[in-house]
C-alpha cells in the first residue's frame, strides 16, 4: 500500500515538473525579447546550479564518480548548453506554444528510439501501443495531416534541433546513472552547460545587470529556480530509476503548460488538433506509467 501511494506521488510530481518545463517556454521567450539569447542561456544555467547547491547540501548527494562518469556529465554539460542556446535563440523567433510542443513532441519519439538502438531497449507490446498513440498524438500536434512538413522551416530548425540534442542528453543520463549520484550529476551538468554558454555570452556583457530590466530578471529566475532546478533535476532522477525511454515520454505533457501558458500571455491560438494531440499524450503517458506498474 505504501508503495503504491509513493508511486502515485511521483506520477503526479513529474507531471507537475513537467507543466512547468511547458510554462518555461512562454517565460523563455519572454526574457529572450529582453535580452540577446546567449546572455539568457548563461543565466538560465548559472542560476539553477546555484540554486541547485543547498539541495545537495540538504540531500547530502555524494559527489563521486569514476572517469567514465565524468565523461557523460561533460558531454551531457556540452549537449544541454546546446540545447539552451537553440532554446533562446529558437524562441526568439518563433511561438512559444509552437516551440514546447514540437520539442517535446519530438523528443521523446528520438528519445526512444535511441534506447532501442543505443542501450538495446527490448519493446513490450504495450509499450509499442503506447509509442504509437504517443506518434501519432505528434503528429496531430504538428499538424502534419493537415498541412504536410510545412513545419519544417528556417525557425522551426533550432526546435528540431533541440529535440535531437535533448534526446542525446537524455541517454547520457542513463548511461550515467550508475556512475554517479543523479543530484551530483545534474549539479556537474548544470555547471558545465552554464561555464560553456557564458563564454559565449561575454561579448554581449551578461554581467552589466543594469542593461536588463526587471522583466528579464524575474523571468530568468523564475526559469532557473522552478522549471531548471526542480523540473530538470527530478528528469534526470527519472531517466537514472525508470530507464531514457520511459521518462522521455513524459515530457509529451510539457505542451499543455507550454500552450496555456502562450495564450495567456501572448494569446496564441489553441486549435482543436492542439488539444487531441495533447489528450493523446496524456493516453500515452498513462499507458507506459500502467506497464511500469504492472512490471513492478
Amino acid at each position: 500500500m505504501s508503495s503504491t501511494k509513493n508511486q502515485t506521488r511521483y506520477f503526479i510530481l513529474m507531471i507537475v515538473a513537467m507543466l512547468f518545463w511547458g510554462v518555461a517556454w512562454t517565460a523563455g521567450k519572454v526574457a529572450a525579447e529582453h535580452s540577446h539569447a546567449e546572455v539568457a542561456a548563461f543565466w538560465r544555467y548559472a542560476i539553477s546550479f546555484i540554486t541547485l547547491l543547498p539541495v545537495i547540501w540538504y540531500l547530502k548527494s555524494p559527489l563521486k564518480s569514476d572517469r567514465v562518469g565524468f565523461i557523460y556529465m561533460l558531454m551531457a554539460g556540452l549537449l544541454t548548453s546546446l540545447f539552451n542556446y537553440l532554446f533562446f535563440a529558437g524562441l526568439s523567433h518563433g511561438a512559444a506554444g509552437y516551440g514546447g510542443t514540437m520539442v517535446t513532441s519530438l523528443a521523446p519519439i528520438f528519445t526512444y528510439l535511441m534506447s532501442i538502438t543505443i542501450l538495446g531497449t527490448k519493446v513490450s507490446t504495450r509499450q509499442v501501443v503506447a509509442l504509437s498513440i504517443g506518434i501519432f498524438g505528434a503528429l496531430i500536434l504538428l499538424r502534419i495531416p493537415f498541412e504536410g512538413f510545412g513545419f519544417l522551416h528556417v525557425e522551426s530548425s533550432y526546435f528540431l534541433g533541440c529535440a535531437v540534442v535533448w534526446a542525446l542528453v537524455t541517454i547520457l543520463s542513463q548511461k550515467a546513472a550508475s556512475r554517479a549520484n543523479p543530484m551530483f550529476y545534474t549539479l556537474v551538468v548544470f555547471g558545465v552547460a552554464g561555464f560553456t554558454n557564458m563564454m559565449f555570452a561575454l561579448p554581449y556583457h551578461p554581467f552589466d545587470y543594469g542593461a536588463y530590466d526587471t522583466v528579464f530578471w524575474a523571468t530568468i529566475i523564475f526559469i532557473g529556480i522552478v522549471p531548471g532546478t526542480f523540473s530538470t533535476a527530478l528528469y534526470f532522477i527519472s531517466a537514472g530509476k525508470i530507464g531514457a525511454h520511459q521518462t522521455g515520454v513524459f515530457m509529451f505533457i510539457v505542451p499543455i503548460g507550454a500552450i496555456a501558458s502562450s495564450w495567456v500571455v501572448y494569446g496564441e491560438n489553441l486549435e482543436l488538433s492542439t488539444l487531441i494531440g495533447c489528450l493523446l499524450a496524456f493516453v500515452a503517458v498513462a499507458l507506459f506509467n500502467m506497464n511500469r506498474k504492472i512490471n513492478k
